[in-house]
């Protein structure tokens, strides 16, 4: 938890020494409010005594009194006021350093942690460490502050009625420690609880169409029960065990009240407190008040033990996130390298690739080459490693064995960022983002004119649908294209990877959606725009792929048939399958 204080700048550590010093004001101000009490009630045994008006008096110790209070006040409001900016400022650099920690992150971290479980430590662990952290600034330092300057006044007035509060604080400190023994383990599992729950309502909320079509909402309600009961079990267990904080405390003030007030009677009744029992009153007073500072200052202290074992479990899942060393980064990549402009070539050598954990390669000695201006088109059924082959060239995953060239240059070699400038890739789910089709269009070139989006939307056919909208191209795209079909997000996303202009186009099975009249429209158009870059296209169509320069085949992870549509059909059987399970032999014969 502490480490969190790392992410103070060097003026905030300014704002916390002005806590400090503002709660030390208050500290001591607050702490003069009994001896004035003590004096009143001195001067009222005084007037007694001697008969002398003591109204004047009275009232200036009243007077001294307010501006005491009015002092301690306002110390509070400014201690308050840089507290809470401090807190609310750390928490803004950690979820920044988080979101930007997690966008470094390759597939294999992500499906580690899990998005929701990402999600939950970027808003709701934050939360718990910005309000641990106001609370460490507040009562951190003043629960000690009060404590030490109100034992220390104890003591010098009367060790017996000192011994009191010495007892009732023991039985404080027990009282906590076998409430927190309880407990203790119980707040990681609480956030990992919270995590089920998220992941459960996430997949719930983003496959809604896939429930109701399956007439499965009765299964999700029961997943969705069975760890909304764990989490809300575990919740009632801790708050019911926390439950008796409070009627402790009472019990611990009530009782320190009632007993300063009996032993105080016995000691004034045998001359040991005070020159004279109103004196002894003045005493007892002064005494009490001492006492519930000691015991505020403890609560004080209990309430940091009800936040800080969550935080620390919150602190602890932060660093976790923080820590993590992405497989992939550009920290050994040679910074002179840049994206090549023209004579591009892909090369896979002797590829081999497992996912993390898996005992088996999914991907066996991939070997091929490819040159800008041609097209790559893979096939194969499902499983065979396509949508893989494509990961590695995006660099989601690093291969397992072998190596990937761009223009004899490993690709590990070239910065991250210039790896990304010459992609542009389309998935097959179409993903846009909220805003509006323009900002969509833009997101991989920020410079792109309207002209340049026009014409990719155009050769995306998408413009029919642009034009109908009286919008335009600021038509509204609500999160993750929740507004527009499956067919317009794939061409929306064409279009946007057009309007970037790569010299590598990556089209990850991204005309499934799309019928046969617009697809051909579609990659006639693409044929024309992108003439000088490298089409790779994974496709499950014959007819998708048939004009491709280089036809790879795929067979659970291993190259069976590599060449032109043509050569394929005539020495490759799984071609020839595939093609004759969606043609007919006088279709293939026309092709």
């Amino acid at each position: 938890m502490l480490k969190m204080f790392r992410y103070l700048k060097g003026y905030q550590w300014i704002f916390v020494l002005l806590v400090i010093g503002f709660i030390f004001l208050q500290v001591q101000l607050d702490l003069m409010l009994p001896d004035y009490l003590k004096d009143i009630i001195d001067k009222i045994s005084e007037g007694i005594t001697t008969g002398n008006p003591i109204t004047s008096d009275l009232l200036g110790i009243g007077g001294l009194m307010l501006l005491t209070v009015l002092g301690s006040v306002l110390s509070t409001v400014i201690s308050s006021y840089f507290a809470t900016r401090v807190a609310t400022k750390a928490a803004s650099s950690i979820r920044r350093d988080l979101y930007q920690k997690v966008q470094s992150f390759s597939t294999a971290e992500i499906n580690k942690f899990s998005t929701p479980s990402l999600i939950t430590r970027t808003t709701n662990d934050v939360l718990q460490v910005q309000m641990a952290m106001l609370f460490m600034l507040r009562m951190l330092v003043t629960a000690p502050i009060m404590a030490v300057t109100a034992i220390i006044k104890v003591t010098s007035i009367n060790m017996t009625l000192t011994m009191i509060i010495v007892y009732v604080v023991s039985a404080v400190v027990v009282m906590v420690v076998t409430i927190f023994a309880l407990v203790g383990k119980k707040f990681s599992l609480l956030q990992k609880q919270i995590d089920e729950v998220n992941q459960v309502t996430r997949e719930t909320l983003t496959g809604v169409r896939v429930v109701r079509a399956h007439n499965a909402e009765h299964l999700q309600k029961d997943k969705f029960e069975k760890v909304n009961t764990k989490l809300t079990n575990t919740q009632i267990f801790v708050n019911s065990a926390m439950s008796f904080m409070n009627p402790g405390m009472m019990l611990a003030m009530n009782g320190l009240n009632l007993a300063v007030v009996v032993v105080s009677a016995l000691l004034i009744n045998q001359g040991l407190l005070g020159a004279t029992p109103i004196a002894g009153l003045g005493i007892l007073a002064q005494f009490t008040q001492y006492g519930m500072r000691i015991l505020v200052s403890f609560m004080m202290l209990i309430m940091l033990f009800i936040f800080l074992p969550r935080a620390w479990v919150s602190a602890r899942r932060i660093n976790e996130v923080i820590k993590t060393k992405p497989s992939i980064d550009d920290r050994y990549a040679d910074s002179s390298l840049i994206a090549p402009d023209q004579h591009l070539t892909i090369e896979f050598r002797d590829v081999c690739f497992k996912y993390p954990d898996a005992e088996e390669c999914v991907l066996n000695h991939i070997s091929f080459k490819a040159n800008a201006g041609e097209t790559l088109a893979f096939i194969g059924s499902t499983g065979s490693g396509k949508s893989t082959i494509i990961q590695l060239l995006l660099r989601f995953y690093d291969v397992t064995e072998g190596q990937i060239l761009i223009n004899d240059k490993d690709i590990k070699t070239y910065p991250l960022h210039e790896l990304n400038k010459l992609m542009g890739y389309v998935p097959q789910q179409g993903i846009l983002f909220a805003g509006d089709i323009e900002s969509n269009m833009k997101i991989g070139n920020q410079d792109a004119s309207l002209e340049d989006i026009d014409e990719a939307i155009e050769s995306a056919q998408i413009k029919p649908f642009v034009d109908a909208s009286e919008s335009g191209i600021h038509h509204r795209i609500d999160q993750g294209g929740a507004n527009v079909s499956g067919g317009q997000k794939q061409r929306l996303s064409i279009a946007r990877a057009l309007v970037k202009r790569p010299k590598i186009f990556v089209f990850d099975d991204s005309f499934s959606a799309l019928d046969y009249r617009t697809d051909k429209k579609l990659r006639a158009a693409l044929k024309t725009k992108t003439n000088d870059a490298l089409k790779i296209i994974v496709g499950q169509r014959i007819g998708t792929i048939l004009d491709a320069e280089q036809i790879i085949v795929l067979d659970n992870g291993n190259i069976v048939g590599i060449g032109t549509h043509h050569e394929l059909m005539k020495n490759c059987q799984t071609y020839q399958e595939i093609a004759f399970a969606q043609l007919s032999k006088e279709e293939l014969a026309n092709v």
